[in-house]
């Protein structure tokens, strides 16, 4: 057996030493048998959850639950490949029994419920007869996930009955030709396609519909409508041979046009671009998440500290001090620069106490409550430098003789927050908290996608993200939508020859991806309304190349 990644077999994690320490300085051998669901992280029950923070050692198929162990795994933990432990069930049971007595606790994760069509059951009896205690704990299964995330009931008022049955060359024998029982059958595409041919020499009718489904409830899922005579072309067609599919026969079928939720979703199987920092991206690829694309995030700035660090070091002393009444963050970058300054000064946020601060939208305002800050201000309308001096109040030297207002920024920002404050009587020091510089290339395969049109819309947030993702990635293909947060950042991408399909009604990533999901919305009415099959921009794009 090779080493399992990420660590040395024979090294301890954290998690082992602390069993360890809790029976007597021998770990306790336990092998957990953990089903993860049909493949969407959210679905991992809280026991997983709190089972994988805690493994010692993990075991998975290869080549699968990829977004499992990345949402739940820690980097250190040890990951092994449930093929490197024997290709029979009683001999993986047997090194499952071995590696738990060498680490602890084992976890070993099996898709969908861990139990239908798997091969839990004997590599537990065979880590019982190897003296070790096992434990199941079942996950969301294939047939509930399968009906819920098409809209397809398996059980109807007259369907009361339904019958799980593996794919293969003899599932005709398991099928039942009842009208009112429904079925579940599970396998490759290799396997289903057996299971069609199987069924049809059997004598079921060509016309029989059938409902087919791949990765179900994550954003790439496939779903089939089809025949019985119909559904293998589909498959060979749609499918990878040895990827896992889910056939439904039955009833519910007919009700599938009005409980469809998931791949109704506006966005739904989308590629969206992200051309931010990894840590701003992040967040927006979970907002793109809820409306069903996938965000491919591409950093095209990268922060670093002022050449110089005089004006900095003023700044956090005159902060110390009490010089300041203001403090403006006018991004989540701010926020963060100036979090990292006051810790290489041995500082934390109290040096804020007696000052008031002003963060430039939601964003900024969130990262300064992560911080323990609480924002004094932030705009009621617009989310930008111009919203935030509309709601800035005037200085009356009356009420207060201290006013300077310390403004935190990039060495690029705008000056439109610095004159207006400044007219309206505040004394400003506008200083450079961190540079912002062109990011580094993205992989070769990322740019050749932009400019092949794979991605179906790309989100510009400023006027940089224009210059520097056309600088070092080229220009996105011209059926790539792009969506621009404002009339600055649309007019920067016309400049730079891209057409701008969307226009953020307010300045803020909210209002951005709402525009791009009203688009989506026209796109598909406009397709509905010409009788075409809905398409995704990428889609249209392949669908004319394949015309000419």
């Amino acid at each position: 057996m090779t080493e399992p990644k990420n660590a040395q077999t024979n090294a301890p994690t954290a998690a082992a030493a602390a069993l360890s320490a809790l029976h007597g300085g021998e770990p306790r051998p336990l092998v957990y048998f953990l089903g993860v669901g049909p493949g969407d992280p959210g679905l991992m029950t809280y026991k997983g959850a709190e089972l994988l923070e805690r493994a010692a050692l993990v075991v998975r198929d290869p080549g699968v639950l990829d977004e499992i162990v990345e949402a739940f795994v820690d980097t250190e933990v040890p990951l092994v490949d449930a093929e490197e432990l024997g290709q029979a069930a009683s001999t993986r049971g047997r090194r499952l029994a071995e590696l738990a007595r060498e680490h602890g606790t084992v976890v070993r994760l099996v898709p969908h419920d861990g139990i239908l069509f798997s091969t839990t059951t004997d590599e537990a009896a065979a880590c019982r007869r190897n003296e070790v205690e096992f434990e199941i704990v079942p996950g969301v299964g294939t047939s509930s996930s399968m009906s819920a995330y098409t809209g397809t009931p398996i059980t109807t008022n007259r369907v009361r009955s339904v019958r799980f049955v593996e794919a293969g060359s003899q599932t005709h024998t398991d099928v039942s030709k009842h009208r009112n029982t429904g079925h579940v059958i599970s396998g490759t595409v290799e396997q289903m396609i057996e299971a069609l041919t199987a069924l049809l020499s059997d004598g079921w009718p060509e016309s029989t519909p059938v409902l087919l489904a791949t990765q179900i409830s994550t954003v790439h899922q496939v779903t089939i409508e089809a025949t019985m005579s119909t559904a293998a072309a589909r498959l060979l067609d749609e499918a990878a041979a040895s990827e896992p599919v889910v056939m439904l026969m039955g009833q519910g079928i007919e009700q599938r046009s009005d409980l469809s939720w998931f791949e109704s979703k506006p966005l739904f199987g989308w590629q969206v671009l992200i051309p931010r920092t990894r840590e701003q991206g992040a967040s927006t690829a979970e907002l793109l998440t809820e409306h069903g694309a996938v965000g491919t995030i591409v950093p095209t700035i990268a922060i670093q500290p002022p050449r110089t660090p005089n004006q900095m070091e003023k700044a956090i002393r005159a902060l110390v001090t009490g010089d300041y009444q203001w403090v403006g963050f006018t991004s989540v970058n701010a926020v963060r620069a100036v979090r990292d300054w006051l810790e290489q000064f041995g500082l934390d946020t109290r040096c804020l106490a007696g000052v008031k601060v002003a963060a430039v939208g939601g964003p900024t305002a969130q990262a300064l409550l992560d911080w323990g800050v609480a924002p004094d201000l932030v705009p009621s309308e617009e989310w930008s430098a111009r919203g935030l001096l509309e709601d800035w109040p005037e200085f009356e030297d009356s009420a207060d003789p201290i006013n300077r207002v310390l403004l935190p920024r990039a060495d690029i920002a705008t000056e439109v927050l610095v004159d207006g404050l400044r007219e309206a009587g505040w004394d400003v020091d506008d200083v450079t908290a961190y540079r912002t510089v062109r990011a580094a290339p993205p992989p070769a395969p990322i740019r050749e996608s932009i400019k092949r049109g794979d991605f179906d819309a790309v989100l510009f947030t400023s006027s940089s993200t224009v210059r520097n993702l056309v600088g070092i990635a080229g220009k996105p293909h011209p059926s790539t939508v792009v969506a621009c947060i404002g009339p600055a950042t649309a007019q920067t991408a016309e400049d730079h020859g891209l057409t701008v399909d969307v226009i953020a009604a307010e300045a803020h990533l909210g209002s951005l991806i709402a525009g791009l999901v009203d688009h989506a919305r026209s796109l598909r009415a406009a397709d509905s309304a010409a009788n075409r099959t809905p398409r995704r921009p990428s889609q249209r794009r392949r669908t004319a190349r394949k015309k000419k």
